[in-house]
């Protein structure tokens, strides 16, 4: 795909932030397991907080193509700190541009697309994670507005937002069509943190399990109509899907580019070790698979940039760059032998903080099924 300069300008930018300023702290931030304040403030610097919110609202007023290609900039610094950045835009901006009304646009958007207020997006439970349909969280009306009580689990940032859009089921009989959406704001009495789970990877992005005791929402911080949950949460993955895929093309072209170097400077046998055919058509096929995984990602970013339904094409997307970010990182720890196995060379990072995007927001089985109903 043929980047335009507006396009290929974002990429530079944010490549070179990355570069500088994330990649030489990244095993600092997950020894600390997780991020000084001020970096979601110079991210938002850079727009990244609200890359494709319009201009008029603050945001950076980017296409979808532009947030994909930044993603995998800093991904391949920071896979935790990508992860922050994908459900910030794609789950919780862009929630609240999409179905938030005027006042609550007003209420959250500055802060979220400053960097001042974190999201969580707050929908998988214990059991109903693939099933989105079987919550069991409720909001029971109440005078007052609505009365939270329930519990979810593996909610990314649970532990430092500020708000947390709340899936609940506001109508018991209504199935699917009974779960509705609010805006919770974590200092609520009754929201709790739980646990802050110990993950294989990713440490610098607390994932939690979350429990709301009693918490009193006013109706104004309903998002969308009562019963519109399930398309909430469902149209709202499918851009978050393709934050998911670009993370993991940014993360495996990390590790290929890791690999790349590695064997143009190892000596064996009187020549570096790429230019032994074993090595050499090893990092050929991981380059290849790569390079069309990214476009993949990049055309499901340009189908939503035409206004058209991409959920398809963001589960392509997903599944094949999920998975073939897996396969690269493999070959990479490989192509380095024992260096590649320690910690200090950056492989086994990327490789531990890779794994989860074949799971989250949909894991590969739920793609192929999206996949195969659109077919």
């Amino acid at each position: 795909m043929q980047l335009s300069e507006t396009q290929q300008a974002i990429t530079d930018a944010v490549r070179s932030f990355a570069r500088d300023r994330l990649r030489p702290c990244t095993f600092q931030y997950e020894a600390d397991g997780g991020y000084p304040p001020e970096l979601f403030e110079e991210l938002a610097g850079l727009g990244l907080m609200g890359m494709t919110a319009p201009l008029q609202l603050g945001g950076a007023g980017a296409d979808y193509v532009s947030y994909a290609l930044a993603l995998m900039e800093v991904a391949a610094a920071d896979g935790a700190l990508s992860t922050i950045l994908s459900i910030q835009n794609s789950l919780i901006v862009s929630a609240l541009l999409n179905d938030g009304d005027q006042a609550q646009r007003e209420r959250f958007l500055p802060d979220l697309i400053s960097g001042r207020m974190i999201g969580a997006f707050a929908l998988t439970e214990a059991d109903a994670g693939s099933d989105a349909a079987a919550l069991r969280t409720k909001a029971t009306k109440a005078e007052g507005g609505y009365v939270l009580n329930g519990s979810k689990q593996f909610i990314t940032s649970g532990n430092i937002a500020k708000l947390a859009i709340v899936f609940a089921v506001t109508d018991p009989t209504a199935g699917k069509k009974g779960i509705s959406s609010f805006l919770v704001p974590t200092d609520r009495a009754g929201y709790q943190v739980d646990k802050v789970e110990h993950k294989l990877g990713q440490y610098a992005s607390d994932t939690c399990a979350l429990r709301f005791e009693n918490v009193l929402l006013e109706p104004e911080l309903r998002l969308g109509e009562e019963g519109e949950g399930y398309r909430i949460a469902l149209s709202n993955l499918e851009f978050g899907r393709i934050g998911i895929a670009a993370q993991s093309i940014g993360m495996a072209q990390a590790a290929l580019d890791i690999a790349v170097n590695y064997a143009k400077d190892r000596q064996s046998m009187g020549k570096p070790i790429i230019h032994h055919q074993a090595v050499g058509f090893r990092l050929a096929d991981q380059a290849a698979r790569l390079e069309a995984a990214r476009q993949l990602v990049l055309h499901a970013a340009s189908v939503k940039d035409a206004g058209a339904p991409c959920l398809k094409e963001a589960s392509m997307a997903k599944l094949v760059a999920s998975e073939t970010a897996e396969a690269v990182c493999s070959a990479a720890i490989q192509t380095l032998g024992g260096y590649g196995y320690l910690e200090e060379f950056g492989l086994a990072k990327i490789y531990r903080d890779v794994r989860v995007c074949q799971i989250y927001e949909g894991t590969s089985d739920i793609q192929r099924m999206v996949i195969a109903r659109a077919l």
